[in-house]
């Protein structure tokens, strides 16, 4: 699944991609929040954005650099800016969403200027994720993917057990979930190893 997407810089230096990589794990790791995984407990965002890279690498193994940086800046120091902070209600949720997205913009921005990336190659990586434009930029439309599906294989089951909500709310999640994904992605979606209520929830948000 390659990208149509024509604003790509050149292959970036790998050295400095990876010093990138690590220096966004470096950060996510100082996270508070701990996940189970495997029986040990790791950092949320770390294995957050570990479960992001490696859905990408099999969404679109083509993947530009900038976009690799990207979904693993998603989350990046998430922990920073609590939900709590803003106020209850969908609008409030929104406010939060945005201060978030422009927060991880901005520390994505300042690791990749510390190991060297260049300002265009940064402004972009800081576009990807936000997200910007994603209807007519397929990269930012490949971040979106990327993390619903991530949403879907990793975070649907938990959030199910978590808030209890009756079927018909949860088909309601899913179908907007789904408007926000390409076709690639609905393809890539139903070949998900899911449990067998989230999966009967999707199939029934689907036939919808």
């Amino acid at each position: 699944m390659g990208s149509a997407n024509t604003q790509v810089t050149k292959t970036m230096d790998e050295k400095i991609l990876k010093q990138a990589l690590e220096r966004f794990d470096a950060a996510n790791a100082e996270d508070p929040n701990r996940e189970l995984v495997d029986g040990k407990e790791v950092p949320s965002a770390l294995i957050y954005g570990h479960r992001m890279s490696r859905t990408l690498d099999w969404f679109n193994p083509e993947a530009t650099d900038e976009l690799k940086l990207a979904v693993r800046a998603q989350h990046l120091k998430r922990w920073a800016i609590p939900r709590s902070d803003f106020p209850e209600g969908i609008k409030g949720y929104n406010q939060w969403r945005k201060a978030m997205a422009t927060y991880h913009a901005e520390e994505a921005g300042s690791i990749l200027r510390s190991v060297g990336l260049s300002d265009e190659a940064v402004e972009r990586v800081q576009v990807l994720v936000r997200k910007e434009g994603r209807t007519r930029d397929a990269d930012a439309q490949q971040v979106e993917d990327v993390a619903c599906l991530v949403f879907l294989e990793y975070y649907f089951e938990p959030f199910v057990d978590k808030f209890n909500y009756d079927d018909a709310k949860l088909i309601d999640i899913v179908q907007k979930t789904w408007r926000k994904m390409s076709d690639q992605a609905h393809q890539a979606a139903t070949k998900l190893n899911l449990p067998e209520r989230e999966a009967g929830i999707v199939t029934r948000a689907l036939a919808g």
